[in-house]
């Protein structure tokens, strides 16, 4: 199935997170269309080597998650899972709900 990427047209200053760079795969999807548009945007665009998945093993790992979470939500699992059983890189290993606890017990930690 092919992916569609869109890059905000606002400008950079106006982005939450400033994008510097993108890195892709080299599919069909990222070719000189993406990739112009990219640096008109003042975008880096760096393209992995072929047959090397490690390189963007963080993305291909996500994409996994997000297709088992987009199933199980089907099933009204992933808000459970998420909130209550899974620990967060951003919360210092905490869940959320671990978190609220924590800020409920002490607001200033």
């Amino acid at each position: 199935m092919p992916a569609t990427v869109m890059v905000a047209p606002a400008p950079r200053s106006s982005a939450t997170v400033p994008v510097d760079q993108v890195q892709t795969d080299r599919g069909q999807e990222f070719g000189q269309t993406c990739h112009r548009h990219l640096l008109d945007k003042g975008i880096g665009h760096v393209r992995i080597k072929p047959r090397t998945p490690r390189l963007n093993g963080k993305v291909e790992r996500s994409h996994r998650i997000d297709s088992e979470e987009f199933y199980r939500l089907l099933e009204s699992q992933v808000v459970d899972d998420v909130n209550y059983h899974r620990p967060q890189g951003v919360l210092a290993g905490q869940t959320p709900c671990e978190r609220l606890r924590q800020k409920a017990q002490d607001p200033l930690s």
